[in-house]
C-alpha cells in the first residue's frame, strides 16, 4: 500500500544536523522541498518513519505510519490509539532539543522525563519532595505491583516475559533494560543521563515491529533477560568489565532492531534495498547494528564519552550483533569447540571475553527451546507463525516457497525438532562444557523434555492422521461394494 501525504514547507536557514540525518529513515526538507540524504519520494511512503528539522523551534517533527494514516505535529508525537499500534504513547517534543548541562536533576528535566510517563504524579516531584532512591521516581511509576515483584526475580530462568509484558502494558523491553542498567550501576558508572537513556530505550522499543509474531520487542526483552542470566554465571560475573556488561545488554536489546519479519533469502530474492546495501551479506544483522548506532547517536546517550571510545563501543556492539547471523553458526561453534578442547580460553584477555559475549548472545537469541515447556511452546508457535506468513507471501507472489516456511508441507513440531537437533543442541552442549552450572543443567533438561514433547505430539498427530486416512479408505470401499450395477447395464 502506498500512502501519499503532503507536508508544509519548512523554512531552513542552516544545514540539517548530522545527528538528525543519522536516524534510520531520516528525511529532511528544504524550502524547495528537496531531500537531503533521504530516499526518493516514492520510497518515502514505504518507510516506517521520517524526521524533518524545523530551524524555527529546533524541534524534530516525527512522522510515523499509523495504520494507513501519517500524523504530524509540531508539539510532539501523539499516536492514534488503534489496535494495530500498541506502542507506548510518547511525547517527542524534546527529541532534538538543545542538550542541558550536566548537573542535579532540575524541575525542567523532571518534566522532560515525565513526558514519557504522561506526567503521572509529576506534582510530587515538582514540589521538591525528596526520594530515598535518586531513580525512585522512575521505578515507582513504572514498576508497580506484580511487575515490580517479577523484577526482583529477573535472574530466574523461569521468568515469564509474556506475563511481564502484559503487566507493563507492552513496555517490557523499556522497563526490563532500565532495571538491569540500574541494578548493575551502569547509569552511575558511565554517567548516563537518565532522560537520554529513557528516550533511547523507548525509541528502541518503538523500532521493533509489533505486528511481527516473533521478532518484536517482547523477543528482544526475553533475549535481554537470558543475557542477564548468562552474565550472572560465575565465570562471566567474575571477569566481565562494566563496559562488557553495558555492551552485552545493549546488544541483546537491539539485536533484532527493526526486523522486517522475513529472512535474508527473502530480501535477496525480492531485490530489497537492504540486500543491495549490505551486498547480500548478513543483511538483517547489519541493519540491526546500524539502526542501533543511529538511535545511540540520535539520543546522544554516549555523547559525553571521548570520540574514540564511543566509536570503539559502536564497533564492538556491531561485532556482537553480527554474531547472531544464523548462517555463521558453524563458524562460531567450531571456534568455540576448539577453544574448549585446547582449554585456552582466558577471560582476563579482552578478546576472549568479547568472544564469550558473542557466544552468550547467540545462546540467548535461540534459547527458547531451553525454557520451560509452557514458555517454549508459545515461542515456538510464534516463530512458526512468522515463518508461515513469509511462505504465504512467497506463494501469493509466485516466488519459490522456502521449505521452512511452507505451511502445506511442514508443521510446528517438525520445524522445532529439526531446529533443536541441528542448531540449538550443538551450541548448548558446548556452552555446558564451558559453564557447567545449575543453569546449564536446567537448560539442557528443558531442551531434552521439550524435544521429546514435540516428538510425542508429532507421533500422535501422525497416528491420528493415519487412522483418519484408513477410516476414509474403508468407508470408500464400503460405498463401492454397496453399489451394484443394474442388469443389462454393461457398457460395450
Amino acid at each position: 500500500m502506498e500512502v501519499c501525504y503532503q507536508l508544509p514547507v519548512l523554512p531552513l536557514d542552516r544545514p540539517v544536523p548530522k545527528h538528525v540525518l543519522s536516524r534510520r529513515g531520516a528525511i529532511s526538507f528544504s524550502s524547495n522541498s528537496y531531500f537531503f540524504g533521504g530516499p526518493a519520494p516514492r520510497q518515502l511512503a514505504k518507510r516506517r518513519g521520517a524526521i524533518s528539522y524545523d530551524s524555527e523551534n529546533q524541534t524534530a517533527l516525527y512522522i510515523r505510519m499509523l495504520g494507513d494514516v501519517r500524523v504530524r505535529s509540531q508539539v510532539g508525537f501523539e499516536p492514534v490509539p488503534t489496535g494495530s499500534h500498541p506502542y507506548l504513547y510518547v511525547d517527542f517534543r524534546t527529541l532534538h532539543s538543545r542538550p542541558q548541562s550536566a548537573g542535579p536533576v532540575s524541575a525542567r528535566n523532571v518534566r522532560r522525563l515525565l513526558s514519557f510517563q504522561r506526567y503521572l504524579h509529576s506534582s510530587r516531584f515538582l514540589r521538591g519532595i525528596p526520594a530515598s532512591n535518586p531513580l525512585g521516581y522512575i521505578l515507582d511509576d513504572d514498576y508497580t505491583g506484580q511487575a515490580k515483584l517479577m523484577l526482583e526475580k529477573v535472574g530466574n530462568w523461569n521468568f515469564d516475559m509474556f506475563l511481564f509484558d502484559r503487566l507493563t502494558n507492552g513496555n517490557s523491553l523499556v522497563n526490563l533494560t532500565f532495571h538491569l542498567f540500574n541494578s548493575y550501576g551502569l547509569i552511575e558508572l558511565f554517567q548516563l543521563d537518565m532522560v537520554k537513556l529513557r528516550r533511547f530505550l523507548v525509541m528502541i522499543q518503538e523500532d521493533y515491529r509489533s505486528q511481527n509474531p516473533y521478532h518484536n520487542a517482547v523477543h528482544a526483552a526475553d533475549v535481554t533477560q537470558a543475557m542477564y542470566c548468562y552474565l550472572q554465571e560465575p565465570k562471566l560475573a567474575e571477569t566481565m568489565t562494566s563496559c562488557d556488561l553495558l555492551l552485552g545488554l545493549l546488544a541483546a536489546a537491539t539485536h533484532d532492531l527493526d526486523h522486517p519479519g522475513v529472512n535474508q533469502p527473502f530480501l535477496i530474492k525480492t531485490n530489497h534495498y537492504l540486500a543491495a546495501l549490505y551486498k547480500n551479506s548478513s543483511v538483517l544483522e547489519n541493519h540491526h547494528w546500524k539502526s542501533a548506532v543511529g538511535l545511540l547517536r540520535e539520543s546522544a546517550l554516549l555523547s559525553h564519552l571521548p570520540t574514540e571510545d564511543r566509536l570503539n563501543m559502536e564497533e564492538r556492539l556491531g561485532s556482537l550483533i553480527l554474531a547472531t547471523d544464523i548462517s555463521r553458526q558453524n563458524n562460531y561453534l567450531s571456534e568455540f569447540r576448539t577453544h574448549l578442547d585446547k582449554r585456552d580460553l582466558c577471560l582476563t584477555i579482552g578478546g576472549h571475553r568479547h568472544f564469550i559475549l558473542q557466544i552468550a548472545l547467540k545462546c540467548a537469541d535461540i534459547c527458547n527451546p531451553c525454557r520451560p515447556w509452557k514458555l517454549s511452546k508459545q515461542w515456538s508457535e510464534k516463530v512458526t507463525e512468522e515463518f508461515f506468513h513469509q511462505g504465504d507471501i512467497e506463494r501469493k507472489h509466485h516466488f519459490e516457497v522456502t521449505p521452512l516456511c511452507d505451511r502445506q508441507s511442514n508443521s510446528v513440531a517438525n520445524i522445532q525438532i529439526g531446529f533443536m537437533t541441528y542448531v540449538v543442541e550443538p551450541l548448548f552442549v558446548e556452552w555446558s562444557r564451558f559453564s557447567d552450572t545449575r543453569l546449564s543443567q536446567t537448560m539442557m533438561g528443558h531442551l531434552s523434555l521439550n524435544k521429546q514433547g514435540w516428538k510425542e505430539g508429532r507421533d500422535k498427530q501422525e497416528a491420528s492422521a493415519s487412522r483418519a486416512s484408513e477410516e476414509q479408505r474403508t468407508s470408500a470401499a464400503k460405498d463401492s461394494n454397496s453399489k451394484e450395477l443394474p442388469q443389462g447395464s454393461k457398457r460395450s
